[in-house]
């Protein structure tokens, strides 16, 4: 045993993570002198030895970095990591990838798993359903740095990139205002299928509809107000339908992203109902899911490459000065006008 003993023997002894124990035996600032203390009695009492190849772990100089986001199923993450891989690969990085199929659950066993992988920092998009604020603040306070992009946690004191939901959103229902009333229609309903309570941005994204519509003179109706137990597009089939049946179909529609609103075009096409003749649909996030619906999809794009090559280098101004202050950086977002809202771009589709 003398001869054996590894961290993860005094960190199973212990009750916690190897990480932990690593910083301890290295004398880090970021852990507790209580734990240090426990650390050390135990190493000794297990007659613990480093070995040269693990000096580098304790010192938390991997080169790797995790990234978490909440699904795979469509581009908008994976074009947001190649940028991120270019960044850090061009600095002798090594990326570690997981996804959470938008379970809380998943995202903290990927982070964990990122944790135990003695990561050098994080870059995180948070899931739709719950959150795992605590174990965050843990993690950054354990010399962990995060950040956000995208989806961010609000209460967590980490640097974020994100874009101004808010503005982009009142952009996006002005647009459907604008366009009804062009079409005959002085006050046109409005619906919104607003995206899960548990996303911070589904409140951005609420407000921005609701103060478009005040200050159009439009009344803010809730019973246009849709809200969604997910943002997949067989949500947004199944809620449309529901709306279909109850005899409240709007004159336009604004998704909060763009599943939701290909889910609806869907079903609205199904009835019978003419886009955007009958009824606009604006999506958002500009997925590529947006250029090939019949007709395309208006929707809010995003900088995606900046979005991650600016989250790279935050995630590296952490790693090489941990006492840096976090920044939130807002980019500018987009608005992309098609078919499935206005009728003058059908014949340029």
């Amino acid at each position: 045993m003398a001869q054996n003993t590894t961290i993860k023997d005094i960190a199973r002894a212990l009750g916690i993570s190897k990480s932990t124990v690593s910083r301890a035996l290295a004398d880090r600032f970021d852990v507790k002198p209580e734990t240090k203390k426990a650390v050390m009695e135990m190493a000794e009492k297990m007659h613990y030895r480093p070995n040269p190849f693990a000096q580098n772990l304790i010192k938390r100089r991997t080169k790797i970095i995790g990234v978490v986001v909440p699904e795979f199923i469509n581009s908008f993450f994976a074009r947001i990591i190649i940028q991120i891989q270019t960044v850090f690969e061009r600095e002798g990085f090594h990326v570690l990838i997981t996804q959470c199929n938008e379970s809380a659950e998943a995202e903290r066993r990927n982070l964990q798993l990122l944790e135990e992988s003695m990561v050098e920092g994080i870059l995180i998009s948070v899931t739709e359903k719950g959150r795992n604020t605590d174990y965050y603040k843990e993690l950054i306070g354990s010399g962990i740095p995060l950040v956000f992009f995208n989806r961010a946690a609000t209460d967590v004191a980490a640097s974020r990139v994100v874009i101004d939901d808010y503005k982009w959103a009142f952009f996006a229902v002005e647009h459907l205002i604008n366009i009804r009333r062009e079409m005959g229609q002085p006050m046109p309903r409005i619906m919104h299928f607003q995206g899960p309570s548990e996303i911070d941005l589904s409140g951005l994204r609420y407000r921005g509809y609701a103060d478009a519509l005040r200050k159009h003179g439009l009344p803010v109706d809730s019973s246009l107000v849709v809200r969604c137990e997910s943002i997949t597009r067989e949500e947004g089939f199944r809620m449309m339908n529901r709306c279909i049946v109850q005899g409240m179909v709007p004159d336009a529609l604004f998704g909060f992203n763009d599943q939701l609103a290909i889910g609806a075009m869907k079903a609205l096409k199904r009835k019978g109902f003419h886009i955007p003749q009958q009824v606009s649909v604006m999506g958002f996030t500009e997925s590529q899911s947006a250029l090939v619906t019949e007709p395309m999809l208006s929707s809010v794009a995003q900088p995606l490459d900046r979005m991650g090559e600016t989250a790279a280098r935050l995630l590296l101004e952490k790693i090489q000065d941990p006492a840096s202050e976090n920044r939130t950086v807002v980019l500018e977002g987009l608005l992309n006008v098609r078919g499935s809202s206005d009728p003058k771009m059908l014949d340029s589709e």
